[in-house]
């Protein structure tokens, strides 16, 4: 995706956990962030810990919503999909994309990646791989006129 692309439609998920989400829930009043994640990154297990402290410290400011893209066979076993989400505290919405949809329709390769929305529904920002946490945080504060 390129910058200020609108979000996709969330439509296509194998399944949902915690709850199901749609576009039109997302877009309006906050922005979102979407964090592509598989239970085989262990850079992605690592991650969820930034992440949930964000997801809490904007829980007012800020929509989350967890994707599950699976990298090899294993990964799309949901008994272990749930496992892991409460394993590492996944209470966000997560999508499952076990057909690999929201991952096309983002351009999603790798994970763990990134995408904020404003409120408006468009990218603003997108980052990939295990490190530049700083870098999101300081985009995200950016975003919800905190910096």
């Amino acid at each position: 995706m390129k910058l200020r692309e609108e979000m996709p439609e969330l439509d296509g998920a194998v399944n949902w956990l915690n709850r199901k989400v749609t576009k039109n829930e997302l877009v309006g009043e906050k922005p979102t962030l979407f964090h592509f994640w598989s239970v085989s990154c262990h850079l992605c297990k690592k991650a969820l810990l930034d992440i949930n402290k964000l997801r809490d410290d904007y829980r007012e400011e800020l929509n989350v919503v967890a994707v599950h893209m699976p990298r090899i066979k294993s990964d799309h076993d949901i008994n272990v999909i749930k496992q892991t989400s409460c394993d590492h505290d996944i209470t966000q919405p997560i999508y499952l994309d076990g057909k690999f949809i929201l991952t096309d329709a983002f351009g999603t390769r790798t994970v763990p990646a990134y995408y904020i929305f404003d409120r408006n529904g468009q990218l603003r920002h997108f980052q990939a791989g295990g490190n530049g946490m700083k870098m999101l945080q300081t985009r995200l504060r950016r975003i919800l006129g905190k910096g």
